[in-house]
């Protein structure tokens, strides 16, 4: 639970006597001002002002004594300690899901008899009966077949598996849908939509409390082992976001201050992408690039820390077993040619297609899912999408093995030693040269077997990915996205390769591959169509190029990378400028203010604002002249954030903006401490107070919650400008005057309805303030 949620105490006062001394009651600040509604955007500026309200106060204090230095240097070091707690626990946590993903995905094919928590690859490794060769057999190792029947072969203990593999599958995925619509409902999807939300200053509370930091970290386990086509990668952004939001209510810098908490989420979601992927900078790059929407230079240093952190720890822990951070590891040992860069942009030219239907094709399912009755049966829907892709994935052996090894097995290089079905080629018996450097060969009946069953599962892929991701449970879009890439890539290679090899006479070829040399590497293209596709799903680039690079080890790649990762993003932008993640926050319609979009329309800002000509007059509060009553009652018959305070209704010249919540809770407070307040009293804004009968009732000073500088713009404002105010400044609202006379207010939800409408879309479509 967020801070400043519910009133929680009092301020104890002085006994008072006199009317001045009584109006003066809220000069002390009073629990749960400055706090925010559920489903509310926050005041950057405001919080700006608040933290160097705090920060001054401290360092004037820092002088008077020893002590209170010390609190102000502890002040300073807080913001580090909290990466560092954020870094450690959100790398063990990645390391204990990767640990448990293996060993529950290995649990629907077969156990190990030593240790029945070990995965099929642990296991093996203890036997001393394992040979290089078969280092995927061993006699610990047994599948359910064998142990339940004694036959490993055979048409029955074919089908034994296979029904164990579904139930398996099934079980899995009800826990999962079980756990999230009990517990947490917040703790399922990608969870990178709502934090793009969040960090742009919108409060959902509870997206990440406690209950949906347990229940996501355990469901996402059961969710990727039960063999659907999702990743853990998007997910683990959310579990690092929900440890920041944990370590940010141990320190009030942070939890009573709504704009330095997202500071520190910004950073948290590097280290979330630091450990998906093993990729500290990538992280810090996709945080900057993708997520935050406020990053100064503080930021990104601390960003930097907290990745480093997670790697570190997540390295420490070292859940896949070959002492680096990534499960991808790849070394190649062939440099790319010029002329290879034509498939590399064909591959870009796919994957931009692929992004472009994936994103439309799923919004289309999610808006079904959303308006039908569909939508009332999500547990239902897991369980029938996960019984179809057990029933269709177990046949096939690209699709049966986690995506994860899927893609590690694509990208791989075909040494002398490797025994994969992708590495049956046919050898030269004459062949003696280094191992390193093996020559294209021509394919064997195996490398045919693996191009038909990858081309099965690229479609199987396709399809399935788009009704899986959405659904109620954990479910990111990093690896299904690039196991689509990896399969087109590792075609496309595959094919080059022996096009290269037989027809090495070719103008093309004959630049670059001679006969006899290794002059096309599969695992090469596999890598480039990963990225394309990634990129056409999320419009990532720059931060996508960096991931790859540190996922695979591929530093000398680059130039493929990013001439895919761009040609991608320019094909799928051509049919439409939203990533799969801005498309998901418009389906939810949630009040986010892209950066990147461009407003070119010809608007003012008396266009957009209210009240237009037809609606009632705009609710205003007067300095002097307004009861306590009055004020109730305007806030009960009304739903506004908050409301103008004029000199008068006559003038209607601006004073200032008082948010409904400060107003509510500082009438609640004074009703509660005061004897002299009651409805009739009436509610002053101004400085000084005029001296009242002894007759009247109490006045009650409410300068305190004004704000005296709200942010105003006139009514011949460009809207291209307004736009650019709210983006920048990150505005909750701006009021509009004309020669200081207030006209109207611009809520951020006007400025969105407002662009909505300019690009034909729903403006309703925006629903939270």
């Amino acid at each position: 639970m967020e801070a400043g949620e519910g009133v929680s105490g009092t301020t104890p006062t002085e006994e008072m006597n006199g009317a001045g001394n009584l109006m003066d009651f809220l000069d002390e600040p009073f629990p749960d001002v400055g706090t925010y509604e559920d489903f509310h955007t926050i005041d950057w500026l405001r919080e700006k002002s608040r933290d160097t309200d705090r920060h001054r106060k401290i360092t004037s204090k820092s002088k008077e004594s020893f002590w209170e230095l010390i609190k102000s240097l502890l002040d300073a070091w807080s913001g580090w300690v909290v990466m560092l707690l954020i870094g450690l626990l959100s790398g063990t946590l990645a390391g204990v899901i990767d640990l448990a993903v293996d060993w529950m995905t290995d649990l629907k094919e077969g156990v190990c008899l030593t240790a029945f928590y070990y995965s099929h690859e642990q296991c093996c490794w203890t036997s001393n009966e394992t040979t290089f060769d078969d280092r995927d057999k061993c006699p610990q190792w047994q599948k359910w077949a064998e142990l339940m029947t004694g036959h490993s072969e055979g048409g029955g203990a074919y089908l034994l598996n296979y029904f164990l593999y579904v139930l398996w599958a099934l079980l899995f995925s009800f826990l999962a849908v079980s756990l999230v619509r009990v517990f947490a409902p917040y703790a399922c999807g990608s969870g990178i939509p709502e934090i793009k939300t969040i960090l742009s200053g919108f409060i959902i509370r509870g997206y990440l409390g406690k209950w949906t930091l347990l229940i996501k970290t355990v469901t996402l386990v059961l969710a990727v082992s039960s063999g659907l086509s999702l990743g853990k990668e998007g997910p683990l952004v959310h579990v690092a976001c929900c440890c920041g939001n944990l370590f940010c209510s141990l320190f009030s810098k942070y939890s009573k201050n709504e704009g330095k908490r997202r500071e520190v989420l910004s950073a948290a979601a590097a280290a979330g992408v630091s450990v998906a992927f093993g990729a500290p900078i990538g992280g810090v790059l996709f945080s900057l690039e993708e997520v935050s929407y406020y990053f100064p230079l503080k930021t990104l240093w601390r960003s930097f820390f907290a990745a480093l952190v997670a790697a570190f720890t997540l390295r420490s822990i070292n859940p896949f077993g070959n002492s680096r951070l990534v499960l991808f590891y790849v070394e190649y040992h062939t440099p790319w040619y010029m002329a290879e860069l034509v498939p590399f942009i064909l591959l870009g030219v796919f994957g931009g297609l692929w992004g472009t239907l994936f994103i439309r094709a799923n919004i289309a399912w999610c808006r079904r899912r959303k308006t039908t009755q569909l939508g009332k049966y999500p547990v239902l829907e897991v369980i029938a999408v996960t019984g179809i892709t057990a029933l269709l994935a177990f046949p096939n052996p690209y699709t049966r093995r986690s995506t994860s090894e899927l893609i590690s097995e694509l990208f791989n290089d075909c040494r002398a030693l490797e025994s994969s079905q992708l590495c049956d080629y046919i050898n030269s018996p004459n062949m003696s040269r280094p191992v390193d450097d093996i020559p294209d060969r021509p394919a064997g009946p195996g490398v045919y077997t693996a191009l038909w069953q990858l081309a099965l599962a690229l479609v199987f892929k396709i399809v399935i990915t788009i009704f899986t991701f959405g659904m109620k449970i954990p479910s990111g879009l990093f690896i299904p996205s690039m196991a689509v890439g990896a399969i087109a890539g590792r075609i496309v290679g595959i094919a080059v390769e022996q096009m290269a090899y037989h027809h090495h006479d070719w103008i093309i070829f004959k630049n670059w591959c001679r006969p006899g040399a290794d002059c096309v590497t599969p695992g090469l293209y596999a890598m480039v169509g990963a990225a394309a596709c990634l990129g056409g799903v999320t419009r990532m680039t720059v931060s996508l190029v960096v991931i790859m690079f540190e996922l695979t080890g591929g530093l000398e790649y680059i130039v493929p990378l990013m001439a895919a990762a761009v040609t991608s993003k320019w094909v799928a932008d051509a049919f439409g400028k939203e990533g799969i993640y801005e498309s998901h926050i418009q389906l939810n319609g949630y009040p986010y203010l892209d950066v990147r979009d461009e407003f070119t329309h010809r608007t003012l800002a008396t266009d957009v604002m209210r009240p237009r000509r037809n609606d009632p007059p705009l609710a205003v509060l007067t300095q002097d002249s307004t009861t306590v009553e009055d004020v109730e009652t305007l806030i009960k018959d009304t739903d506004y954030n908050g409301f103008p305070v004029v000199v008068s209704r006559e003038s209607e010249r601006l004073i200032g903006f008082v948010q409904r919540r400060d107003l509510t809770l500082a009438i609640k407070n004074a009703r509660q401490k005061q004897d002299g307040v009651v409805s009739s009293s009436v509610v002053y804004f101004t400085e000084d107070a005029p001296q009242l009968p002894l007759s009247n009732p109490q006045p009650l000073k409410l300068r305190r919650v004004l704000n005296l500088s709200p942010f105003t713009v006139t009514d011949h404002t460009p809207m291209e400008t307004v736009v650019d105010i709210f983006r920048k400044l990150g505005l909750r609202q701006c009021l509009v005057t004309r020669s200081g006379r207030l006209l109207g207010i611009i809520t951020k939800k006007d400025v969105l309805r407002h662009m909505a409408q300019m690009m034909n879309q729903d403006p309703e479509s925006i629903m939270f303030n």
